[in-house]
């Protein structure tokens, strides 16, 4: 009678599931797991830090529309977690956090790495939930993928005894579950759509608001239809792509004016939080409607009118076909045409900066060189705080899910683990991060993990020596502070040279656009890194994204 132990039934399971990649930080009590998954012929992702194991694990599952795993041991391990988790529920990114802990008999009287972790994962999660049965593991795991993964995708959390991961059990004790239920999404009520297309066809100044949600629900085509019916929409971050940036109606860059000019504004698949001033930026008259999987996002700072409770896709479609035949007030009215004209001076403000030749390097030049050197399908990725602003603003996205940033939280460290993910999730297209070099610096040794397991993401490093440059450490700190906002002229790309990856470093604007195409076609990871100007800001015109 063959016997398995834990880590084996936890890999078949994650098989099971159709999950084909997992991520994590080598530890007990998890070693067993990580066995496991390599006989099963799982890719397993080792990482040096469980941050970047996770945020990669965020970013593979938010492209694939999987569930991303991440395996993690006991203590520290598993508390190192606990960020990413709270990034990815946040975020509305599917995780499933796979962590060892204590074994049960050592636990109160001092066990190794004992930490009450359940209490830890809380907070951060959608749902949690503890291993009681070897036998039980694969059942366990279904349930922690599907919690994962439905209604708004976020991160969970499942806790595994030591003892139970080592343990052998005979092979047909263990209980796996072959098959996940067919699930159809939320559609809404014809009645709402009803209402919903006559306050459309009735608005002067009608205005859709794209969220991540939108882009996970893949709803784009469905909206792009909606958005040629003459209707501007303007994009969260994470929104970016799901209408092609370069339809005539997108109006990111007269985003102010939209949102304080609009008299209807329809949010698709997003919250009222911060991204959208938390619903108090609109007109006092402006009727607002919400569509969203969960009701209870219908409750916040927005004076809202009308939610829908529904799938962001099956939402446009349902509202697509409600508005055949319909004249809309709004055609011809000059709204439309407005946000075009504003949109339009808002870009000019940053023209000279798009074409400055100054040495060291102005940001915004190295973003028009990398707005011009990336194809159509690249996935996008930006952090910081100065380049991830002019980013926001002057890189544009053609796809749903092809942008990614720090996100709902804002957390740093998220973007060269996040590329590194896209990139396995989709090893067939460019997966490139823009990022400050604090940012990068967060999380720099992913750059050995993806040297070590032969991904290819491009890692463009604007080095401006600091956290906004010089700005605050020259302007918000006591005159003669010791550099903490500020960092050394640190050369960046030679953490690609220690791992043998493609490497450049560009001191001319006009060097720029020949390294990015060197690092594209280079087949590895490439760090190209961009000596900017640590004095440059943002214009005071083209903040208009964020």
């Amino acid at each position: 009678m063959a016997e398995i132990h834990g880590g084996q039934i936890a890999a078949r399971q994650l098989q099971l599931a159709g999950i084909d990649t997992l991520f994590g930080v080598v530890a007990g009590p998890m070693i067993e797991v990580f066995a496991g998954a390599q006989e099963a012929g799982l890719r397993v992702v080792g990482c040096r830090h469980e941050m970047n194991a996770g945020f990669a694990a965020s970013a593979w599952g938010y492209q694939t529309r999987k569930p991303g795993v991440l395996v993690v041991g006991s203590g520290p391990g598993m508390t190192n977690a606990v960020t990413p988790m709270h990034v990815a529920t946040e975020s509305a990114m599917p995780l499933v956090v796979l962590g060892g802990s204590a074994f049960t008999n050592t636990r109160g009287v001092g066990g190794f790495q004992e930490a009450h972790q359940t209490a830890f994962a809380a907070p951060a999660c959608k749902w949690v939930g503890q291993v009681d049965s070897t036998e039980r593991i694969g059942e366990w795991l279904h349930l922690a993928l599907g919690k994962a993964l439905q209604g708004r995708p976020g991160a969970v959390y499942l806790d595994f005894p030591g003892e139970l991961v080592a343990r052998r059990i005979p092979e047909e004790n263990a209980v796996l579950r072959k098959r996940s239920p067919e699930i159809f999404r939320p559609h809404p009520d014809p009645n709402a759509i009803d209402r919903l297309a006559g306050l459309i066809a009735d608005a002067e100044r009608p205005l859709l608001l794209v969220g991540k949600g939108a882009a996970w629900a893949e709803a784009g085509s469905a909206l792009t239809r909606l958005a040629d019916r003459g209707l501007p929409y303007v994009c969260s971050p994470m929104g970016r792509g799901v209408v092609s940036d370069d339809h005539p109606n997108f109006a990111n860059a007269a985003r102010s004016a939209a949102l304080k000019g609009a008299d209807l504004v329809v949010l698709f698949g997003g919250r009222f939080n911060w991204i959208f001033g938390m619903g108090r930026r609109f007109a006092p008259e402006a009727t607002l409607v919400q569509i969203d999987v969960e009701a209870e996002e219908m409750f916040s700072g927005a004076d809202l009118a009308l939610g829908l409770v529904a799938d962001a896709a099956v939402t446009a479609e349902a509202l697509d076909l409600a508005l055949e035949g319909r004249t809309l007030r709004s055609e011809g009215g000059g709204w439309l045409s407005g946000l075009r004209e504003q949109a339009l001076r808002n870009e000019a403000a940053a023209r000279q900066a798009l074409g400055d030749d100054a040495v060291p390097i102005n940001p915004y030049r190295l973003v028009a060189e990398v707005r011009e050197a990336l194809p159509r399908d690249a996935i996008v990725t930006t952090e910081g705080e100065t380049i991830m602003g002019i980013c926001r603003a002057m890189l544009p996205s053609y796809g749903e899910r092809s942008r990614m940033n720090a996100g709902t939280t804002g957390c740093m460290g998220t973007g060269a683990p996040y590329a590194l993910g896209a990139k396995l999730a989709h090893p067939d297209r460019p997966s490139v991060a823009v990022l400050g070099d604090y940012a990068f610096g967060a999380a720099a040794m992913v750059v050995e993990t993806a040297a070590r397991i032969g991904a290819a993401p491009v890692y463009v490093v604007a080095n401006n020596e600091g956290i906004a440059g010089h700005m605050i450490q020259d302007h918000m700190l006591p005159p003669g502070s010791p550099p903490i906002a500020s960092l050394l002229p640190a050369h960046y790309e030679k953490i690609g040279e220690m791992v043998d990856a493609h490497t450049e470093r560009v001191d001319r604007p006009n060097e720029i656009r020949p390294a990015l195409e060197r690092a594209l076609s280079a087949d590895r990871v490439a760090v190209v890194h961009v000596r900017c100007n640590p004095k440059a800001t943002r214009l005071s015109g083209t903040n208009y994204l964020q």
